[in-house]
């Protein structure tokens, strides 16, 4: 692996590269804030893929993507005379260090100039432990969260926001006193659900199956499972078993459409078959 002083050069590099582009390419010298932010979006979301799929390649190529996005952000930072990478890195290492008060940090600088210090408090034993801390932390911070749930971002997709609101509010001491208790409320939910779905009520049905999702939801992290991963491996599922129909289809010169049921089911099963033989 690379040297200390051989990554620092390698951001320096990037750096560099991505400034020129900036004055010298057409389409980096038109994008703003807002034109970048879809791009920036998808990039996040191609780095989960290659995450999900344990993929280092790609996620190193992936990874490279989103830091250039934080390159050029800031370049246009700096052109607003708003702020530039330096500051971008030095926020971070400073809140890093602030919300880590249990960490010795003598010697260390702040962007100040003042010293980190000593540790301030005894070290969590346990991963729950610093995430109470630093949830507590995050709202003593002079530009931190003015509520507990304030830094939820509004843009997240729903199912990762309801996992972060649930984990938050954990963080401050609201949570099951037994995890086993959540499935007397799933329970409760789904009940709720199924007697709007009888009665065709659609705005209540929807309300229900939100509710319900979010005691799913709670669940999972009661279990300490990822329910966004969870989900997408059963989509990468279901898309594998369907394509294994579909190409059956027309190896038979069939339409899908043309196909009844019961043979849909019969190839599904033999996609199911497959998978579980080889995972054996």
């Amino acid at each position: 692996m690379h040297s200390r002083e051989d990554k620092i050069k390698a951001f320096g590099r990037l750096l560099d590269v991505q400034e020129r582009l900036r004055k010298e390419c057409p389409w980096d010298r038109k994008q703003t804030n807002e034109s970048l932010r879809p791009n920036t979006i998808e990039e996040v979301y191609e780095l989960c893929d290659a995450l999900l799929k344990n993929d280092y390649k790609n996620i190193s190529k992936e990874l490279g993507d989103v830091m250039e996005h934080v390159v050029f952000y800031s370049i246009l930072g700096n052109e607003a005379s708003q702020f530039d990478i330096a500051d971008v890195c030095n926020q971070e290492a400073d809140k890093l260090m602030f919300r880590h008060p249990f960490i010795d940090w003598t010697g260390w600088k702040r962007t100040d100039g003042s010293d980190a210090g000593k540790a301030q408090e005894e070290k969590p034993d346990s991963v729950d432990g610093v995430l109470q801390t630093w949830e507590q932390i995050k709202q003593k911070e002079k530009d931190g969260n003015r509520t507990v749930l304030s830094g939820v971002p509004e843009a997240l997709p729903s199912l990762i926001k309801a996992y972060r609101i649930q984990d938050k509010a954990r963080n401050v001491g609201f949570d099951w006193k037994d995890k086993a208790d959540v499935w007397d409320k799933v329970r409760e939910e789904l009940g709720e659900l199924e007697t709007e779905l009888k009665k065709e009520d659609r705005e209540k049905s929807t309300r229900e199956l939100g509710d319900f999702l979010f005691s799913v939801i709670n669940a999972a992290r009661l279990y300490h499972l990822n329910p966004d991963n969870a989900l997408e491996h059963t989509n990468h599922k279901f898309i594998r078993r369907f394509n294994y129909v579909e190409q059956k289809a027309k190896d038979m010169h069939k339409d899908l459409k043309d196909m009844t049921l019961e043979e849909m089911d019969q190839y599904w099963n033999e996609a199911k078959k497959q998978e579980n033989d080889r995972t054996k």
